[in-house]
């Protein structure tokens, strides 16, 4: 059975794994704005970000202890702010499950796990952001209940 927890610094060259697939699914999408293969984070970055508690991250395990995905929040809450309310967010900085493990409900399991944990935690709402080159990520998206709050939009300027 799979669970999720609190990533540690053991999971590093793991995530880094998963970092370097999240990058080439934009890459392959977005040749123009992502490098490929590249990570996001280094294993020093992720040291300090597992162990941030503004920046929660977790990672979904089978068990022998394999990291099958990942997923990493960060709580963001303006508060006093002249225009929005003071709700907390837990924004989803990133979100991968293994390549050979999809399809088995490791990202169902993330994402209900991370849905209690906000909760727990005070949060009003969950957002994240979602590259329209990455339909199969946007129809995970849709099938777990989120909504369009916001569309980034641009125009290519060659």
């Amino acid at each position: 059975m799979n669970t999720v927890r609190r990533a540690e610094i053991g999971d590093i060259p793991a995530i880094l794994e998963l970092l370097v697939q999240v990058d080439m699914v934009h890459h392959n999408g977005r040749p123009d704005l992502f490098r490929g293969p590249a990570t996001k984070y280094n294993a020093e970055e992720l040291k300090e970000i597992i162990a941030n508690e503004k920046t929660p991250v977790f990672v979904c395990v089978n068990d022998e202890g394999k990291v099958l995905g990942h997923l990493f929040g960060m709580f963001k809450q303006e508060l006093n702010d002249s225009v929005q309310t003071d709700i907390k967010t837990l924004y989803i900085d990133d979100i991968c499950v293994d390549e050979a493990a999809r399809g088995q409900g490791v990202g169902r399991t993330l994402y209900d796990f991370i849905k209690g944990f906000a909760k727990k935690e005070g949060c009003y709402n969950i957002t994240l952001n979602v590259w329209c080159c990455n339909p199969d990520a946007m129809k995970f998206y849709e099938n777990m209940g989120l909504v369009p709050q916001k569309i980034g939009m641009e125009h290519i300027l060659n």
